[in-house]
């Protein structure tokens, strides 16, 4: 396993407002190995999605350095797929031609319609999405667009999978479902995650590590958690699990003392 497949280096983010310099991230040092799950946490305005769109090349960062599989992140790539919390599809196309789009876009120069509509259906099937393929995004639920958003990412066979919290906006149900189809994915593909999320018990039942942020402004990386958990994880036996709960107790300790703490010195 590359231990640096993803490497994060004294990286800063500082953006340009009517107000002055708003400084969002410094010095953040942050390493990923390959087939890892590392899930971002922290307060809103602590610079988690700020940290996404830089590894996902749509920022660049004020200082310092990000590099992914031994390259500069300069920009935009079908290798570093991003799901957002809104799923983004294109209301006039069906299932089927949305993640088709993505996949013509990646590998439509050097494969054939067959190849390419082979590659769209393995996407979809890998989801569970098969039987609503021709459906169009106003006739499916949240949770089944959530599931073409993953599968566009998955289709353009990316080497990171990046998350922004994808099942934010989903009732409590639809989450747990997505959650361990995730989970169920992710062991089938390999893939390296980065995920940003707010909830503590998603961040333990998903991850390999959990980052917690410190509070904005200037935000950093404050601790990181190993997540000691075999794999596959059961959601309903990890409940009483001794382990999880500790994990869960260590991450809700920096959020909602130490960082609250902090603040309240700042103040």
């Amino acid at each position: 396993m590359n231990k640096k497949f993803i490497e994060v280096t004294n990286t800063e983010m500082v953006f340009d407002t009517r107000k002055g310099a708003f400084h969002a991230l410094t010095k953040v040092n942050l390493t990923v190995a390959q087939g890892e799950f590392i899930t971002l946490i922290g307060h809103s305005g602590c610079g988690k999605s700020t940290l996404l769109n830089l590894l996902a090349g749509l920022t660049s960062a004020t200082e310092g350095a990000l590099i992914c599989a031994g390259r500069e992140i300069a920009g935009p790539s079908p290798e570093r797929a991003v799901v957002f919390q809104n799923h983004s599809l294109l209301p006039w196309l069906s299932c089927f031609e949305n993640v088709y789009l993505a996949v013509e876009r990646v590998f439509g120069g050097r494969e054939s319609k067959h190849q390419l509509r082979e590659r769209t259906a393995a996407a979809l099937a890998l989801v569970g999405l098969t039987a609503a393929s021709s459906k169009r995004p106003h006739e499916i639920s949240g949770g089944m667009k959530q599931r073409v958003g993953i599968a566009r990412a998955l289709s353009m066979e990316p080497k990171v999978l990046l998350l922004d919290e994808p099942f934010g906006a989903l009732d409590a149900l639809t989450r747990a479902h997505l959650q361990d189809e995730l989970l169920r994915i992710v062991s089938q593909t390999g893939s390296t995650v980065v995920m940003v999320t707010h909830d503590v018990d998603e961040a333990v039942l998903l991850s390999d590590r959990i980052v917690m942020m410190t509070n904005g402004p200037a935000a950093t990386i404050g601790e990181i958690v190993q997540v000691r958990l075999a794999r596959p994880r059961d959601r309903l036996a990890l409940a009483q699990d001794a382990l999880y709960l500790e994990y869960r107790s260590t991450v809700l300790e920096f959020l909602y003392r130490r960082q609250a703490k902090v603040q309240k010195q700042a103040a």
